[in-house]
């Protein structure tokens, strides 16, 4: 393991180097190295890094929701939070729903579809998130708080998808599932998720006021906060990755100064995290998966896409976003890549017939939106949003 961990972390400095010498977000060639040195080409990545693979991708993705929220502040969230909800679940059930019908042409019934069209849903916050990010220090779309709105959305988008797909598959299995049941969970479970995490980031800001300790013990002692509270979905309702973001957002309105400082140290901390993150999704890609139906996959994908794109239009309408703003929120919602990755192989490990067929569309998904959603963000971004007039005008001294 250990001879891996170094080989990823010696190809990954230059191939990050490369892309963004092309202008390619590296993110992109941390995902063809991946699947370069994983079991489907030149198999370099030993066995007992694969087997953890998803619990470090999940930290990775853990590290990352909590630099967002330490980035989010109550009167952003205020202004956000209507146009955030329609698109945290709006534009997912569009998609979703679309591919349950379109999935026909694969050979799959409407219960099997649903499960490929609520995989393929869930938008990638691993891929969106550090985007915003950007787009936020850089005070890009701030007016009008984009780049928040995405990131705050991104993260419930994926709780909406993986519920529904959950559905579905206790449908095909033939289990007694309350269907309504199943779906007005959604919101007890984001309220549970964000009320115990902003419980969390409180108690952390009583104890960081009242005992003095470095930053750097501080953010252990968040992220190992963070990944334990993560646990608690086995064994209550939670969504707890909105309640990781929450942490940091309690943080930020109780201790805005060691927030900023504490959000610094997570960068970096995210410098690691990410070349992991990517590179074991890539890894976890499973070319070979890819069948006949393939053709027939992407265009499932890309119709799904087109729905997914309307989902957004009617979220944003009566909003004060303008066109391009607009325009920038579909495409920041093209990414796919760690749900896909954890949750594609399920229907099949569990012998749901056409399993296969919905691995195979899962991994197009991933090889597709991406490249194409990371590109695109990275070059439209700069061309619809714009810059606050104080950020401009610091620029210009």
């Amino acid at each position: 393991m250990v001879l891996s961990i170094s080989l990823i972390i010696i190809l990954s400095i230059p191939i990050i180097s490369l892309f963004e010498k092309l202008r390619l977000p590296g993110l992109i060639g941390l995902i063809f190295l991946g699947v370069l040195l994983g079991p489907q080409i030149l198999n370099l990545i030993d066995n007992s890094l694969l087997d953890v693979s998803s619990e470090i991708r999940l930290l990775a993705l853990i590290v990352i929701l909590l630099r967002a929220g330490l980035g989010l502040d109550r009167k952003t969230v205020k202004k956000i939070g209507p146009l955030a909800l329609r698109m945290s679940f709006l534009p997912g059930v569009f998609e979703g729903f679309s591919i349950m019908f379109f999935a026909q042409w694969l050979g799959l019934d409407l219960v099997k579809g649903g499960m490929l069209g609520f995989i393929i849903a869930a938008v990638s916050p691993a891929v969106v998130v550090p985007e915003m990010l950007r787009f936020k220090e850089s005070d890009m779309g701030k007016d009008r708080e984009v780049p928040s709105t995405i990131l705050a959305a991104a993260s419930v988008d994926d709780v909406v998808a993986i519920t529904i797909f959950t559905v579905f598959l206790g449908i095909d299995k033939g289990q007694n599932i309350n269907v309504v049941t199943a779906v007005a969970s959604v919101p007890l479970e984001i309220a549970l998720g964000i009320g115990a995490g902003a419980l969390i980031g409180f108690l952390f800001a009583l104890l960081f006021k009242k005992f003095h300790m470095r930053d750097t013990k501080k953010v252990l002692l968040v992220l190992s906060s963070a990944f334990i509270f993560h646990q608690l979905e086995n064994y209550m309702p939670v969504a707890s990755l909105l309640g990781v973001m929450a942490i940091g957002f309690m943080l930020r309105e109780k201790l805005p100064v060691a927030a900023e400082r504490l959000a610094g140290k997570m960068e970096r901390v995210w410098v690691l995290a990410e070349v992991f993150l990517f590179v074991l999704v890539g890894a976890s890609v499973s070319i070979n998966a890819i069948n006949n139906s393939w053709q027939k996959g992407i265009v499932v994908i890309i119709l799904g896409l087109l729905f997914r794109s309307l989902g957004v239009a009617v979220s944003t309408l009566g909003s004060k976003l303008n066109l391009h703003e607009r325009l920038f929120c579909m495409v920041s919602y093209i990414p796919k890549a760690t749900v896909q990755a954890a949750v594609g192989g399920i229907p099949l490990a569990m012998g749901v017939a056409y399993g296969d067929v919905i691995l195979s569309v899962s991994v197009l998904s991933i090889i597709i939106t991406a490249p194409l959603g990371a590109i695109g963000i990275r070059y439209i971004g700069p061309r619809t949003l714009k810059k606050t007039a104080h950020c401009e005008n610091r620029s210009a001294l």
